[in-house]
């Protein structure tokens, strides 16, 4: 089943209506954060309607809402609850927690790097375990998502746990120039024209209307029904170690949120209706990996790079090269035992391999990329600017692939003929070449 009701379903902007300047790529993130029961992090100047993503997702899912503009004076009060008189007279430190964030399941909390030590160990906890500590009991908290919201980056250390806890982070900013006489007929009380029914990426699709237990549970449904190919976890290998190791300077990606990561991915192939994580999907890792804003656009080049590289080609080649070694060997020796039969049988599996490898580019290239066009997750700017970055690289993986495939062809026609190793020279050169060297290099 494939949800997108907040871009679906989300009520047309009025002429004061913040909604106007909430963009398509925010309420993804949002919807995409509150499906995995984690927190997003808005980062930009005031006035850009942060706070009005909170609130449509309440509306949305109908749950209790909390919001509050933390200053550096701000005390637990504000957040937690007020202390019970009554419970004071009993000798029990205990706050007042109905209608505060420990009530709440969607919270928007406005400059949260403002958060003081008083009230830090506490939202930690509430955040992370979902666990709220009112006098000497432990209790859970009903808190689905909390968007943070901030004008700047932490600057203090022991602001870093709390900057951890918002899995996806997302950097706001004004309504471009293009856009901006759009912005001003909406507040003229002119109605803009808007596609309810399309999902942004100019698909067209709609979603069945979400109630909380929707968010509450297709986390766990994802988990226990989408599958993470070896394909997409070697990208993910690969991204996390060009990340830390390479990079300049260094992106550092904690274990908790490198595994979080790969649950956000199932959660996003739940939503598109898929059972299996696709190698497109990586690249909602610019919000997830990353520690400053201009983070983002690394993560996004290099997951491109990395998808665009196709190492399973290089694999296949390699194996290629070792299935013609051996194929010189046995019909220079034996063409007629078992091992040769062998080496057809396998060859024969290459050959089904590269057919499906051509078959698979080819409908890439010619559909333009439809797997990336057909999720909800990526916007049409977004699926635009992919494309074209991997178009290039994949063309020419194509090209090597359909070079591959007609050795393997000539490979197996020879081994089906029991063709003399001789024949494979000429038909073959540069391969026969490269096996010769092979043979001097091990004297």
């Amino acid at each position: 089943m494939r949800f997108c009701p907040l871009l679906a379903q989300s009520p047309g902007p009025g002429p004061h209506d913040k909604c106007s300047r909430v963009t398509a790529s925010q309420v993804r993130l949002l919807l995409l954060a509150s499906l995995c029961g984690e927190h997003l992090l808005l980062l930009g100047p005031p006035g850009t309607a942060k706070s009005e993503l909170a609130r449509r997702l309440s509306s949305l899912a109908r749950g209790a809402y909390f919001e509050r503009l933390l200053t550096r004076f701000s005390v637990p009060e504000e957040l937690f609850g007020p202390l019970s008189m009554q419970g004071l007279e009993n000798d029990r430190y205990v706050r007042k927690i109905d209608g505060y964030l420990p009530t709440a399941e969607v919270a928007f909390v406005d400059e949260i790097f403002k958060a003081n030590s008083a009230i830090l160990n506490a939202l930690l906890t509430l955040l992370n375990e979902r666990l709220f500590d009112n006098g000497n009991e432990r209790l859970p908290v009903p808190l689905l998502c909390l968007v943070g919201a901030s004008n700047e980056l932490p600057e203090s250390e022991e602001l870093d746990a709390l900057y951890d806890r918002f899995l996806i982070r997302r950097t706001v900013s004004q309504v471009s120039n293009a856009q901006v006489g759009k912005l001003a007929r909406l507040a003229a009380g002119r109605p803009a024209d808007t596609t309810s029914s399309s999902n942004g990426n100019g698909n067209g699709i709609t979603g069945p209307e979400l109630v909380m237990d929707d968010f509450r549970h297709t986390a766990d449904q994802a988990y226990g029904s989408v599958d993470v190919p070896d394909s997409v976890i070697d990208i993910l290998a690969e991204l996390r170690c060009y990340l830390q190791d390479k990079c300049e300077p260094p992106i550092y990606v904690s274990d908790r949120r490198f595994m979080k990561a790969v649950q956000l991915l199932q959660v996003a192939a739940h939503a598109d209706g898929r059972e299996a994580v696709n190698e497109y999907d990586c690249l909602l890792l610019e919000h997830v990996f990353g520690n400053r804003p201009d983070d983002s656009h690394k993560v996004r080049a290099q997951a491109l790079d990395i998808i665009a590289s196709d190492p399973g080609l290089q694999q296949t080649e390699l194996v290629f090269l070792g299935l013609f070694g051996r194929a010189c060997r046995v019909l220079e020796q034996s063409p007629d035992s078992a091992e040769a039969a062998d080496t057809l049988a396998e060859c024969s599996t290459l050959v089904e391999l590269l057919e499906g490898r051509q078959a698979a580019l080819t409908a890439t290239l010619s559909g333009a990329f439809p797997e990336l066009r057909a999720t909800v997750w990526q916007s049409e700017a977004s699926v635009q600017a992919a494309v074209q970055a991997l178009t290039p690289q994949m063309t020419e993986n194509k090209r090597k692939t359909e070079d591959l495939l007609r050795e393997a062809y000539t490979l197996q026609q020879c081994l089906q003929q029991r063709s003399a190793a001789g024949v494979l020279e000429k038909l073959l050169p540069k391969r026969y070449k490269q096996y010769q060297k092979g043979i001097s290099s091990k004297a």
